[in-house]
């Protein structure tokens, strides 16, 4: 049978300091989008309210900022109008879980802000891995590792091997706005809970697979970590 990703994107939100809205990032969707449907799998996208979801602007190739002007895979979703079917997202609580084989959650700034309240998220992603099924997030939707745990009610993360945005880019990030923007670090927030944090050169792709539990570094890991969901899928 043909298998199917369920995909989180984040809810908009505003940053509470910096007073701007965030999103989820365009390569963290349209690059996964891109293997799943070259390996025949379907997918859909909801979000943790439902409704519009909106891009982190400066993951958009076609802001004025140029932050990401190379990713021309984005580039075409967007340019092609691939947003207008985002403007009105399912809720996850409103998905049938035994409809999926995987779920992925991607990132952008607003799951740093938004993730800890979206409690049927933890709920269902707990759910997938529980069942065996793939269990995967990248770059900031890593973040909802803070907040998942286990079938015995431990931290879903503890002992297991995982990636997200490390400390390294988190400071290359605040080097390029000029203040810290982040509330908390991932790294610092698994390495709490006994995981094991690999990463790879910043801003260099790189995913891990413990188990059905799949994780991607940052936003040019997007590919690699669709992969290893590919490949857990076609065991």
């Amino acid at each position: 049978m043909k298998k199917k990703v369920l995909i989180v994107v984040a809810n908009p939100s505003i940053h509470p300091t910096l007073n701007y809205p965030v999103g989820f990032w365009a390569s963290e969707l349209f690059h996964p989008i891109t293997v799943f449907q070259k390996e025949g799998i379907s997918y859909d996208i909801v979000s943790p309210e439902g409704g519009k979801v909106i891009l982190d602007p400066m993951s958009d190739p076609n802001d004025e900022s140029g932050y990401s002007a190379w990713d021309q895979v984005s580039k075409q979703f967007i340019d092609e109008g691939f947003m207008t079917t985002l403007e009105s997202t399912t809720s996850i609580s409103d998905i049938n879980e035994a409809d999926y084989d995987a779920i992925m959650v991607a990132g952008g700034q607003s799951p740093m802000f938004t993730f800890e309240d979206a409690t049927q998220l933890h709920k269902t992603f707990e759910t997938f891995y529980n069942q065996g099924k793939v269990a995967s997030a990248l770059c900031h939707g890593v973040s909802v590792l803070n907040y998942v745990k286990d079938s015995e009610g431990n931290d879903l993360a503890t002992g297991k091997t995982v990636t997200g945005f490390t400390n390294e880019e988190e400071d290359a990030a605040n080097a390029a706005v000029g203040t810290e923007v982040m509330p908390w670090r991932i790294e610092d927030a698994l390495l709490a809970k006994n995981a094991n944090f690999k990463k790879a050169e910043a801003w260099h792709p790189f995913a891990v697979a413990d188990g059905n539990l799949v994780t991607g570094q940052q936003n040019m890991s997007g590919e690699v970590t669709a992969q290893k969901i590919v490949e857990l899928l076609n065991a």
